[in-house]
């Protein structure tokens, strides 16, 4: 899951890149937090949860509905960031089910999918940022895996096959992985001050992804 946003005025100072890293993570943790308070309130109401798993397809929708009105008022502060923190909440919503789920199974799983998905994000970034390698050649590639990836995972849906499942979520582990460095790379070389929003979208995303690909991971290899 992802959305392109198109770049403007590049970056050209160490204090313009310094601000731009500082609003785009601390939107990112903002997110990560309205994203858990989402879930909360999810698994908090049975109803509601009960619909998002019967509908998967009608939640996506709606929570992918403030994320388009969202890259379509991205100049607009504060609605840019409101439309945003919206969409989190509702991605949250989304995957409660899935959250409670593993929680009522599998003790102890989500926990330890937290840490290693936060320790994978640490390094990664790390890594982009301190790199010197040119990361532009990686962008078709992963877009392609990720349209694949969709693909067979609409089709996996229907069939229910859990060893295809088990290797659909190892690949996203990876594709979220280099999507994070990749993402991490625009951010430092091709993002402009004022874009921190697309910026916080896109490693959200990628995050969100790995998070829950991680977890199913690890959930279906101890089933």
């Amino acid at each position: 899951m992802g959305v392109s946003y198109q770049t403007g005025t590049l970056v050209r100072t160490g204090e313009e890149r310094a601000t731009l890293v500082r609003r785009t993570y601390s939107l990112v943790l903002v997110s990560v937090l309205v994203t858990v308070v989402g879930a909360s309130f999810g698994l908090s109401q049975p109803q509601l949860m009960q619909s998002v798993a019967q509908h998967p397809f009608i939640a996506f929708f709606c929570a992918l509905a403030p994320l388009l009105l969202a890259t379509r008022k991205k100049a607009d502060f504060p609605m840019n960031i409101g439309l945003v923190l919206l969409f989190n909440f509702v991605m949250g919503v989304m995957i409660s089910p899935a959250l409670f789920v593993y929680g009522r199974t599998q003790p102890g799983l989500i926990g330890q999918a937290a840490v290693l998905t936060i320790g994978a994000f640490g390094i990664l970034t790390l890594y982009a940022f301190v790199s010197r390698r040119d990361f532009s050649a990686w962008g078709s590639f992963l877009i392609v895996g990720l349209w694949v990836l969709i693909g067979t995972m609409f089709l996996n849906f229907f069939f229910q096959n859990a060893m295809v499942d088990l290797w659909l979520a190892s690949v996203a582990v990876l594709l979220f992985s280099g999507l994070l460095v990749f993402d991490t790379w625009r951010l430092r070389n091709f993002y402009g001050p004022d874009e921190y929003v697309g910026a916080a979208v896109q490693i959200y995303l990628d995050l969100l992804n790995m998070f829950m690909a991680v977890l199913r991971v690890l959930g279906n290899r101890r089933n």
